[in-house]
């Protein structure tokens, strides 16, 4: 008699991964945000050096520079070093790295609704699309607990 059983219900030890996960659809999903959400934090981590994307120092909340006593360039350079910590996480441990991740981007949000109106690039529409990376590091999760072996 044949049985079927959840992806999640499988030993972690076994690493691993059969034909039928790489045909399911929900599988992919997991396996395209992972990649995602490695290569984009280390990406985005490096380039906090390079400005090569944007300067990401335009990104700082006045107010935060302010208590930051004008450092906000250093402040940014620490920031891409937690970002490729938490890409590298994510590669190796994406249960626990995507809820970092997550936390990261609610930060960068609330950073991103404190720059005033006033400002020449108020950034909401950065905001809006990083909410929306919240939410794909939260699946992200979710799916992690199914499919990480």
């Amino acid at each position: 008699m044949s049985e079927t059983t959840h992806p999640a219900a499988r030993f972690h030890g076994d690493l691993a991964v059969d034909a039928a996960d790489l045909k399911d659809p929900v599988y992919q999903a997991y396996k395209l945000l992972h990649v995602a959400f490695t290569i984009a934090p280390i990406l985005a981590g490096i380039d906090k050096f390079f400005h090569v994307l944007t300067n990401w120092d335009a990104y700082l909340a006045p107010v935060a520079d302010r208590v930051l006593a004008g450092h906000g360039h250093a402040f940014m350079l620490v920031v891409g070093v937690i970002e490729i910590i938490a890409g590298i996480g994510v590669a190796l441990w994406p249960r626990v790295f995507s809820y970092v991740v997550a936390a990261w981007l609610l930060g960068i949000i609330v950073n991103l609704l404190l720059i005033p109106p006033s400002n020449p690039l108020p950034h909401y529409d950065v905001a809006l699309r990083d909410f929306g990376l919240l939410l794909g590091a939260l699946t992200l999760t979710r799916l992690a607990w199914a499919y990480d072996r």
